[in-house]
């Protein structure tokens, strides 16, 4: 049976041979003792690559955020956010949950609050209402279409921070695009920020694992608060060793996802009732505005899996096909005929 060209998101991706090797000769200890030495060679890369003193490898990326928000506030603070990032949408309300936060949500423009919009929000220091702690920025912008979020704006919004006492943090799941994108490293990305999050199970093609970056004072909590949440791990330096692979042979790569990504967006929008802002796709992310041609999205996800490609709903008249490792660009240009079939061309 052929492959499905799988296009629903960039965490899909397997192991490559290479990677599976690294895994198989990762040296291990206990990280919960803190000796596990694959792991700290991994926290010690990205950190350094983040320019913060400190790393902690993670489970997982929605751990990463929330244990940024724990470490950095107290039960009934606020924290100021875009209202479609991941953290409000797609963390199961876990910092309500389990660190007593309350999110205040601000509607931005493809992923981007500014400044001035977040001046607005900040609260005044009264008895009667919470305090204003964290500010959470996302880049790039999953629900916004895998949009950048411009380096001046942050350096901005880190001022207005700074001024008024208030903590940051980057949810940098996918900061390694935004990277290869405009050429602008990582320290310089993470400089405004007092914590930053980054996944290895993305663009980068490891399995599993995130890490978070900052301060000592801030990483010793964060440890202490990763083992609360039960993501205290032992010989984890096999997973480790897939991250130290994928940094150091699938970072520049995601280029080609992106040109991948550029193609399939320029092909469908040619399709008689596709929809799709081509400004938008900055990175490896395409969402597909189906609305026009009068089709039900979830009869149109079946269609293409009937005829080999996944992709998955983002919205009532929208879906998403993300380009990554495991998709090439004769994949691409093979899903584009799908889409054609499917919408009635030839």
């Amino acid at each position: 049976m052929k492959p499905f060209i799988d296009l629903r998101s960039d965490t899909v991706t397997k192991p490559s041979p290479g990677m599976r090797e690294a895994i198989f000769r990762a040296e291990v200890g206990d990280d919960v003792f803190g000796d596990d030495p694959t792991v700290i060679k991994l926290e010690n890369i990205v950190a350094d690559l983040l320019g913060k003193p400190k790393a902690l490898f993670v489970p997982s990326g929605t751990m990463a955020n929330q244990l940024c928000l724990r470490s950095q506030t107290e039960p009934g603070d606020e924290v100021i956010l875009e209202k479609n990032s991941h953290i409000f949408n797609y963390e199961v309300g876990s910092a309500s949950a389990l660190s007593g936060l309350q999110l205040h949500p601000v509607q931005g423009t493809k992923g981007v609050i500014t400044k001035e919009q977040i001046e607005e929000e900040i609260r005044p220091d009264d008895i009667h209402i919470p305090k204003t702690a964290l500010i959470c920025l996302e880049n790039t912008h999953n629900r916004a279409g895998g949009t950048i979020f411009p380096l001046e704006e942050i350096e901005k919004i880190y001022e207005l921070a700074k001024r008024n006492n208030i903590k940051m943090h980057l949810d940098g799941a996918r900061l390694w695009n935004a990277v290869i994108a405009t050429v602008i490293p990582l320290h310089k990305w993470a400089r405004c920020f007092d914590s930053v999050s980054v996944c290895l199970s993305k663009g980068l093609g490891a399995p599993i694992g995130s890490v978070i970056a900052g301060g000592e004072d801030f990483i010793k909590k964060a440890r202490r608060n990763r083992k609360m949440y039960g993501g205290g791990m032992r010989q984890v330096g096999i997973i480790a060793a897939a991250g130290i692979y994928a940094i150091e042979n699938n970072f520049n790569r995601i280029a080609e996802d992106h040109r991948n990504a550029r193609l399939l967006a320029e092909r469908l929008s040619q399709i008689e009732g596709i929809q799709i802002e081509t400004e938008s796709v900055q990175t490896n992310i395409v969402v597909i505005n189906i609305e026009k041609s009068k089709k039900d999205v979830s009869q149109v996800i079946e269609q293409l899996k009937s005829k080999g490609v996944l992709v998955v709903s983002f919205g009532k008249n929208k879906m998403r096909a993300v380009a990554h490792l495991d998709v090439s660009r004769n994949d691409i240009l093979e899903a584009v005929e799908k889409f054609r079939e499917v919408f009635g061309e030839r």
